[in-house]
């Protein structure tokens, strides 16, 4: 009796030990995973309309977190979360390895490259177009802003862009940096403190819809960035399994889908 005891028992621990080896947790859906999984933190923001911010449920959504969730659920060895903050602060966040990658519809430029790794496969096109109030009838291109005040994020591939700009026509630009409620762009393109902004026509329509912007986009695309996550040097192999879960939804349409949906067409394939 006693040896049967002592088996019954060993297989007892046994089932118990082996049911610790499993850590349940759960993915950016909230749906169960199961075993060792490493988590992601994914930082984005809460503002740009349409790509990352908080709609009127207070749920966290847009096109860039839905591309972040669907990715999450082919990658069951990953548990992606969202850390947000201001956009200014997602690069130094990233630096000092607070988040471990970016969504927040970022491009490249050589300052990025030179510190972060960008992946492979491009998620998003976004078409930057010279954005003015409704009443403005005499901008068409950058030629017809010098001597005028444009506003856009610091840091943004936008800035970068007027930077370069100004650089090589003598600050002909007055560059203004937005910043929050009555500082940011829309606010002041509204009441005529700017003239003019770079948007893209869904960032447009979300805002003349949602406050009135009463924004319009003029003359032709002025930048048509190539819109990637951005990750520490370090994490290649996650930015590969994010590249190969990209084909996937590439491939099988959900992509399409989602820039349809939040975007309003297809900006996962690039413009004409």
């Amino acid at each position: 009796m006693r040896k049967i005891g002592s088996i019954f028992l060993l297989i007892l621990l046994l089932t118990i030990t082996a049911g610790c080896g499993e850590k349940p947790t759960t993915n950016a859906e909230g749906e169960d995973k199961t075993g060792e999984v490493k988590k992601v933190i994914v930082g984005t923001g809460t503002q740009f309309p349409n790509i990352c911010f908080i709609d009127e449920n207070g749920k966290l959504t847009g096109y860039d977190v839905e591309v972040i969730r669907a990715i999450d659920k082919l990658l069951p060895e990953y548990e992606f979360d969202f850390k947000t903050m201001e956009f200014s602060n997602l690069l130094l966040s990233l630096e000092t390895k607070k988040i471990d990658m970016i969504a927040h519809n970022m491009a490249q430029n050589e300052e990025r490259k030179k510190k972060f790794l960008f992946n492979d496969e491009t998620y998003n096109y976004s078409p930057l177009y010279i954005t003015v109030n409704v009443d403005t009838d005499d901008v068409e291109s950058l030629d017809d802003l010098h001597g005028r005040k444009i506003i856009v994020g610091a840091t943004s591939n936008a800035a970068v862009f007027l930077e370069k700009y100004n650089n090589e026509h003598s600050n002909k630009i007055n560059i203004v940096y937005a910043g929050q409620g009555s500082d940011d762009a829309t606010t002041q393109l509204k009441n005529g403190r700017v003239d003019a902004t770079l948007a893209t026509p869904f960032a447009v329509d979300f805002s003349n819809k949602a406050v009135d912007a009463e924004q319009k986009v003029v003359g032709d695309i002025i930048i048509n960035s190539k819109v990637y996550f951005l990750f520490n040097k370090a994490e290649s192999e996650l930015k590969e399994q994010v590249d190969e879960a990209l084909k996937q939804l590439k491939e099988n349409g959900t992509l399409a889908n989602l820039s349809k949906k939040w975007l309003g067409d297809d900006y996962s394939v690039e413009s004409n």
